[in-house]
């Protein structure tokens, strides 16, 4: 009996290791031809961020910091808008509604801030009310310091869970060895924050000298997807990987994510900064791709609207020009899909209120998912 007993624990751990090797990419890419896209918001540059307002027109973020108001087939520009470093990969980014915007307007932005310490910017967060065609009551919740020249890594998603909580990310701010593995310095976090930019009080790091209390995980290096599962409401990340090594992460309170400790990509130039993929502390992605595919904007999809991609996690890639599907079987993905083939490099990708997939596509604007 103990015999037996020995046997089937060994099977277990073995099917437990084995389990946890699906983080890998090594499913096949499959193409599935089965969807296509029409424009909805055309002539735009780099479309960031996307809302939508209760009558059902959309809040559009460019890049370059010009706030769109789409509706009725007209773009308004919405004045107002705070002064944002439109530099390489600074600018004005994610933008989304408090989940009770029905009752009190509040619109949350994250952007590019040359306020504060220092030469340059870093990335901040605020909330502002739409009073007709302009930004008001505007309140910065919070901003990363201090300011720095480098142009890139800025993050930022936004997305709120069940309790009120507002959830956002900031990038490492090109300061790989000195910001993400550092609880005192702003950028490679996740960040959690009352809807008022106050601290919550079961925050893991309140209370402990010098930490940034508004942290909520920390060892990322550019988180530029999040969205809630519509299941669990847990929060779910992607991030950029240098050269390889883009992941997706369900960042937990307090958890460390390994960068740059840890990786699974290398250097752009080819070198190795890293000789370990795994280290006691740190946690592993849930998926990670090899070789990147620049991923951007992520988003569940939650109806049936879609047939057999219900309970998918659909990913934006910049770099290959298209949507990839992940399977999900509970939190592990067991396939990957090629959507949209060279429809154009993906910023963001949205569920709308008509269960309809939104994307954001560099160069040209708004577009809807359809089925052929």
């Amino acid at each position: 009996m103990k015999n037996n007993f020995l046997f089937i624990f060994m099977l277990v751990i073995t099917s437990l290791g084995c389990a946890q090797e699906t983080r890998t990419n090594d499913f096949e890419l499959k193409q599935n031809d089965n969807y296509t896209i029409e424009m909805v918001v055309p002539e735009l540059v780099n479309p960031w961020g996307l809302a939508f307002l209760p009558d059902g027109s959309m809040l559009i973020t460019e890049k370059s910091g010009e706030l769109i108001h789409f509706k009725d087939g007209a773009k308004t520009i919405i004045s107002g808008v705070p002064e944002v470093s439109s530099r390489n990969q600074g600018g004005l980014l994610d933008i989304h509604l408090h989940p009770d915007y029905k009752k009190n307007g509040w619109i949350y932005i994250t952007y590019s801030s040359v306020e504060g310490d220092g030469e340059g910017a870093h990335t901040a967060l605020m909330r502002a009310k739409l009073t007709g065609t302009a930004l008001t009551n505007q309140e910065v919740l919070y901003k990363g310091s201090p300011n720095t020249r480098k142009s890139h890594h800025f993050g930022s998603r936004i997305v709120f869970d069940d309790k009120g909580h507002v959830f956002f990310t900031i990038g490492d701010r090109g300061a790989r060895d000195e910001n993400p593995q550092d609880i005192t310095r702003d950028g490679g976090k996740v960040y959690r924050l009352n809807d008022d930019g106050s601290i919550p009080k079961d925050n893991p790091f309140v209370g402990q000298s010098g930490a940034k209390e508004a942290i909520w995980s920390y060892g990322h290096r550019n988180p530029q997807g999040m969205a809630i599962h519509p299941k669990t409401g847990a929060v779910w990340t992607h991030e950029h990987g240098p050269r390889g090594g883009d992941e997706v992460n369900i960042p937990e309170a307090g958890k460390n994510y390994g960068w740059p400790v840890i990786s699974y990509g290398i250097n752009y130039s080819g070198t190795s900064f890293t000789d370990i993929t795994e280290k006691e502390g740190m946690e592993q992605p849930i998926y990670y791709w090899v070789p990147s595919i620049a991923p951007c904007g992520m988003d569940f999809v939650s109806n049936s609207k879609y047939g057999d991609l219900d309970g998918s996690l659909l990913v934006g890639s910049l770099k290959f020009k298209y949507i990839e599907r992940l399977i999900l079987k509970g939190n592990t993905v067991v396939g990957r899909e090629k959507l949209l083939t060279d429809a154009g490099r993906m910023r963001n990708v949205v569920m709308g209120p008509d269960g309809y997939i939104y994307l954001g596509i560099e160069g040209a604007g708004i577009a809807r998912m359809i089925k052929k």
